[in-house]
């Protein structure tokens, strides 16, 4: 399909680049220009040689937003069992829950967060959980990019058909869909990986040659519970078992990190996905976001599950993540507004390893575009572009959203998949699922 979309407001989330008054070009499932307002009649492009042509006056043209680290299943737990300590919350709600499911009912909580994630303007997420080939199979439907990941813990008879799982996921569905589809080893935590799992997973991660992702100092008793058991940090159990020498990594939440883990960290390839809004109101704390970026590591966004960030709009954790930075060090200066959407889109794209071809608008890369429409009165009047898409755009601002080149949300109606009956399956699932716990 041919696209031109004209009048924009561009933003491109390229180091340097500034936003301009212009248009972009797609063809099949990449951009194939990006033309300044002024530039454009030099081009002579007509609207004989589009297949669609969408004006976007009053609107932003954005590279999609990259959920970082997700378990999209458990919208169909969101709301359910708030305001509760995290272990209370695990253990008496969540655990028993999540054993209901059946792998239809996650296929169908998948595309439950899909339609919230497509109507909020994310084209791209990071997948941990179980039944991985039905939320592949969602992935491959609704036309969305991802990057799936098995969830490996080793504390059961059922670790060994886990890692099957995983290695099936890898070489069935690696660059599925279109090249849309990629795949990661995921062992879930290190409390929940002994070290000679570990390492075979590690050993299985350079065989395939795949990146790892895993949770990291999310809560203080992970850090206790590894002290009590190595007498080490979990970051220091991880480097010392080898993670980081060879592999690119996405470390979830990085909340409870020292200065020595830190420092371990500085020069791994990958990075730490912030989910700011979940550790917030699961009250884990503030990660060290200022501090990692400081040391040259990588920080993306994230929104982990809506079990507990009940929200999948990754413009909420935009907001959050930099008011919670500013706060933290009483600096309004720190976690400016434009690194802060950069962490939700190229940044989050170097955690995935998929930045050569996406998270920012460049001619060659990936078509992946959302538009914001800014023709209402709480992001007018637009002074600096960037700043509205901080600290006043929600995800109900997204007029288009497009992925591969392929429009999935037209004018806020879903292209690609039957939202009343997603909402329908959603529900009734949902209500027997929780029925009960």
């Amino acid at each position: 399909m041919r696209i031109w979309i004209r009048n924009a407001i561009i933003i491109t989330m390229e180091d340097g680049d500034t936003p301009f008054n212009g248009d972009i070009t797609i063809e099949g499932d990449r951009i194939t220009g990006l033309y300044r307002e002024e530039d454009v009649h030099q081009h002579q492009l007509s609207s004989q040689q589009f297949d669609r042509m969408i004006d976007a006056n009053h609107m932003i043209a954005m590279p999609g937003l990259i959920n970082a680290h997700q378990h999209s299943p458990m919208n169909l737990l969101k709301a359910f069992s708030d305001d509760l300590k995290l272990m209370d919350w695990l253990e008496q709600k969540m655990f028993p829950a999540e054993a209901r499911m059946t792998a239809e009912d996650i296929y169908w909580g998948s595309k439950m967060s899909m339609a919230e994630m497509i109507r909020s303007g994310t084209t791209t997420f990071a997948d941990m959980y179980i039944h991985m080939n039905d939320i592949a199979t969602a992935v491959e439907e609704t036309g969305m990019r991802a990057s799936l990941t098995r969830g490996l813990v080793f504390i059961d008879d059922q670790a060994q058909q886990r890692l099957v799982e995983a290695v099936d996921l890898v070489e069935k569905w690696h660059h599925a869909a279109d090249g849309r589809i990629t795949t990661m080893f995921g062992p879930h935590s290190p409390y929940l990986c002994p070290p000679e799992q570990l390492r075979h997973v590690i050993e299985l991660a350079e065989q395939y040659k795949r990146p790892i992702h895993i949770h990291l100092g999310e809560t203080k008793e992970e850090v206790a519970i590894m002290r009590e058991r190595y007498n080490q940090t979990p970051t220091q159990y991880l480097h010392e078992l080898g993670l980081f020498e060879n592999a690119h990594i996405l470390l979830a939440h990085g909340v409870h990190l020292n200065t020595e883990d830190i420092h371990a960290l500085t020069g791994m390839r990958g990075g730490v996905s912030h989910n700011p809004v979940s550790n917030l109101k699961l009250g884990c704390g503030i990660a060290p976001v200022t501090e990692l970026q400081r040391n040259g590591i990588t920080v993306g966004l994230g929104t982990d599950g809506a079990g507990s960030a009940t929200t999948l709009d990754m413009f909420a954790g935009i907001k959050t993540a930099t008011w919670l930075q500013k706060l933290h060090y009483g600096d309004p200066t720190v976690l400016p507004a434009y690194k802060a959407v950069q962490m939700a889109t190229l940044d989050s794209a170097r955690l995935l390893n998929i930045d050569h071809e996406t998270g920012s608008l460049q001619v060659g890369k990936k078509a992946d575009v959302i538009l914001i429409d800014l023709d209402k009165p709480h992001v007018q009047p637009v002074h600096e572009p960037v700043s509205l898409l901080a600290y006043a755009v929600q995800g109900s601002d997204v007029h288009t959203t497009i992925v591969n080149g392929q429009i999935l949300m037209d004018n806020r109606e879903l292209v690609t998949m039957d939202e009343q009956l997603v909402l329908a399956e959603g529900k009734q699932r949902a209500k027997r699922i929780v029925e009960g716990v």
